[in-house]
């Protein structure tokens, strides 16, 4: 089976879609004997700015996969104007990239930039072949969490894409039961054609550590009771919380707030700590995969939040890892949230009103007295873990685009 991808985030990106895209397409290629073709963009490496590229198309492999490097630029997406020179430069490029794709039996779509389903559904149908789209994100209510955009022509035109993509795709995948209703009640998909794939942690990568290990110990942490972001610092976390939260559990000495991890909001985040003077916040960079099980097993407890109200239109996926690495967590996010939701059904984790930070500090506080009550939450969030496996989600799409895949050689 012959399939290809189209997203703008890809291996050696470290953005949460950019890496499990790399898991999904090696694994169909290692365990399922696939043949993948991913059209990706240009790669940026934490905090560094890269130039746009002259050449419009690279080509390479890595780990059995072949990638189509779609040129543009990569400016800093700290405000509209940069994510639209970053989309349309990639979307360009990519819908050149497309005529070098051969004839995959399946299409699949990312929502990395919104726009580029448009690309892959044409290049699905110009190579007869079924196309799936992968909702990670719904648009245009993801677009409204950009700082400095403000555009009603704009989300009316995401809208109709989104809208087109949904009614033309073959099949549809949704990454929780949220996103599922959103897209059926209020985007119109049809039921039969979604299914719901969880995004997924590596259970043999992250795995329950001790907390007394090379990270905790080069940062001052092993003796600390450590609440943890890790991943994307970015406009949709509502990060700013934890700045009010950190300064309201200040008389709690051991207690540390670690962010860990880089986007649009970190320096905002750092100012605002430094401002309050707030030695209990500390930040880190991305930590490469080989560095995550001892810089997760640094982590007490760690922390998903999420703005009000987006809830289904992005779904968080660091939970999956939270839950391999065996802590609790706080869902700082609506009850609908898969976060809040999984932490109900495995009592691994607390729930917390999104934005209000007496909720996060009394959520904290709780399990930060309560250490074995936290252990404990620890011991079923990895039990739990085994049902978001990197090698279950991984099977699921494989069944999924083999099914597409009969119905376009049947067509």
């Amino acid at each position: 089976m012959k399939i290809c991808f189209f997203n703008r985030s890809y291996w050696p990106d470290q953005a949460a879609t950019g890496q499990l895209l790399a898991e999904l397409a090696e694994d169909l290629v290692s365990r399922h004997g696939c043949e993948v073709t991913v059209v990706a963009g240009r790669a940026v490496a934490g905090r560094e700015t890269v130039r746009a590229r002259l050449r419009p198309v690279g080509r390479e492999t890595h780990n059995g996969v072949r990638i189509l490097r779609a040129g543009g630029t990569t400016l800093r997406p700290r405000r509209f104007a940069g994510r639209v020179a970053n989309y349309l430069s990639y979307t360009a490029s990519a819908a050149l990239a497309s005529l070098d794709i051969g004839r995959p039996d399946v299409v699949v779509a990312l929502t990395d930039p919104p726009v580029i389903g448009r690309v892959a559904l044409w290049a699905a149908r110009r190579a007869g072949a079924r196309f799936v789209f992968l909702c990670e994100d719904v648009f245009p209510e993801v677009a409204a969490l950009i700082d400095g955009f403000r555009s009603t022509a704009v989300d009316r035109t995401l809208d109709r894409i989104n809208r087109r993509l949904l009614r033309d795709a073959d099949a549809i995948v949704a990454l929780g039961d949220r996103m599922r209703r959103r897209l059926i009640d209020e985007k119109g998909a049809a039921a039969e054609r979604i299914q719901v794939i969880h995004n997924w942690a590596d259970c043999d990568a992250i795995q329950p550590g001790s907390k007394d290990n090379p990270f905790s110990r080069a940062h001052g942490l092993a003796d600390r009771f450590v609440v943890m972001h890790s991943g994307n610092v970015g406009l949709s976390q509502n990060l700013e919380v934890v700045i009010d939260a950190a300064d309201r559990l200040r008389a709690k000495e051991r207690l540390v707030f670690a962010v860990v991890g880089d986007g649009a909001r970190r320096e905002h985040l750092e100012r605002a700590a430094a401002a309050r003077s707030l030695s209990n916040v500390r930040f880190f960079p991305y930590q490469p995969k080989e560095r995550l099980r001892d810089s997760f097993a640094a982590a007490d407890l760690f922390l998903v939040s999420l703005k009000a109200g987006i809830e289904g239109y992005i779904v968080p996926s660091k939970v999956y890892g939270i839950l391999a690495a065996g802590r609790p967590y706080v869902a700082a996010v609506d009850p609908a949230c898969e976060a809040a939701q999984i932490a109900r059904a495995f009592d691994c984790g607390v729930w917390a009103a999104p934005g209000e930070a007496g909720a996060l500090a009394a959520a904290v506080a709780g399990l930060y007295d309560d250490p074995e009550r936290a252990a404990a939450m620890g011991v079923r969030a990895r039990s739990a873990a085994w049902q978001f496996d990197r090698r279950a989600a991984v099977a699921a799409y494989h069944d999924l685009f083999t099914r597409v895949a009969r119905m376009a050689r049947a067509a």
